[in-house]
């Protein structure tokens, strides 16, 4: 299954891009796997696949069916009879191998009717990726599920959560653990330390060591 890529520009430019300009990167994997129209074109997906499955199995039940017949009788037919008999065969073994590359092959049936069924998913993650790119100023924006290989991805780059909110798929809390948005890289203020507690902290006495005279307890 070809992966699905939203790439602005070819890899290629990379290296005549200045320092000056903005450069972000999106997971569209997980974008999907957020979409509940994704999930869906998934699961017809998959009844579709089961249901061409189960006709291809019926043509090659039928295959073999012929091939046993053919066996069990062979010592009873005419020479022009095997020929007719092995001709049927032939016949409907192109039929099976047709068949299943008309449905999983190249460009197939299954390929089609994918590819009809996500565009207008792909059309609105895209949108999605040019609003955000141009509210954050972003000249470039690379897939770091797609085929550019990215060696190391600093955080702060990952504009996936930011493509999310524009789908209207944002939670409370940041979808991918561990990392921060661009553009959002700050200190929050309840996160700082409370430094009139950490001042009465320091004001307390520091317990002394006991005694050596003293009886340690038994208990």
């Amino acid at each position: 299954m070809r992966k699905f890529l939203f790439i602005f520009v070819a890899a290629f430019l990379v290296a005549s891009v200045s320092h000056a300009q903005k450069i972000g990167y999106i997971d569209s994997n997980f974008i999907l796997s957020k979409m509940p129209a994704y999930n869906q074109v998934q699961q017809e997906m998959d009844k579709y696949a089961t249901a061409w499955q189960k006709e291809i199995e019926l043509l090659q039940q039928e295959s073999d069916k012929l091939k046993q017949d053919y066996r069990a009788e062979e010592v009873l037919l005419t020479e022009q009879m095997k020929k007719k008999r092995q001709a049927e065969i032939t016949k409907k073994d192109a039929e099976l191998r047709d068949y299943q590359q008309k449905v999983f092959g190249y460009e197939g049936m299954m390929f089609k009717r994918r590819q009809e069924l996500m565009r207008p998913i792909q059309d609105e993650v895209f949108e999605a990726i040019e609003k955000v790119s141009k509210e954050k100023g972003v000249q470039m924006m690379f897939d770091k599920s797609g085929d550019l290989v990215l060696i190391y991805t600093n955080p702060v780059h990952d504009y996936t959560e930011y493509v999310l909110e524009a789908l209207g798929l944002a939670s409370e809390r940041q979808n991918q653990q561990g990392q921060t948005p661009a553009d959002s890289a700050v200190d929050d203020p309840g996160n700082l330390p409370d430094v009139g507690a950490e001042e009465e902290q320091q004001n307390q006495p520091v317990p002394q060591p006991a005694s050596g005279n003293e009886k340690k307890s038994n208990n």
